[in-house]
């Protein structure tokens, strides 16, 4: 069983030191979706609700988080990020929306923290900007689908 990184000897909390670490290019893709009713996805998919464009507020919040993790997180290191993006997949029998969030970066440490918080901010967006018209939204399925870089190598969930 590996080490938890983040507790000393003594079983206090610290930053881990990446000082030693060899910069290598990464970046991790996560994902989350939100379940909606038909009435509230259609009107998504229209532009029709009050708040404005959801999909689009929602991705410039996931990527104002990504940049942000490390001041929500406590013990996450700042980071400079390359590139982060979101995209969604809408599913129209399910009345589904995926979000999708990759991050790069060329560094000492990796971005899933980052990913995963893209995905999580973009989604609580798209829940505050439909809730005066469904307060029954589920959101779920948050992961991490595949990082790349560093020591550990490349990780693909269910590989």
């Amino acid at each position: 069983m590996s080490k938890l990184t983040h507790f000393d000897d003594d079983g206090n909390a610290i930053m881990v030191n990446v000082g030693d670490k060899e910069k290598t290019k990464r970046q991790a893709t996560a994902t989350g979706y939100i379940k909606m009713s038909e009435e509230c996805y259609n009107a998504v998919g229209l532009g029709t609700i009050e708040k404005g464009d959801v999909l689009g507020v929602a991705r410039v919040a996931g990527i104002m988080a990504v940049k942000e993790t490390s001041a929500l997180i406590p013990l996450c290191h700042i980071i400079l990020i390359e590139q982060a993006y979101i995209d969604f997949l809408l599913d129209d029998t399910s009345f589904t929306i995926a979000v999708n969030c990759t991050v790069r970066t060329t560094g000492v440490t990796g971005v899933e923290m980052e990913a995963l918080t893209g995905v999580t901010v973009a989604l609580l967006t798209i829940y505050d900007m439909c809730k005066a018209m469904d307060k029954g939204m589920e959101i779920g399925g948050i992961y991490l689908v595949e990082k790349t870089g560093g020591k550990s190598g490349t990780y693909r969930k269910g590989e």
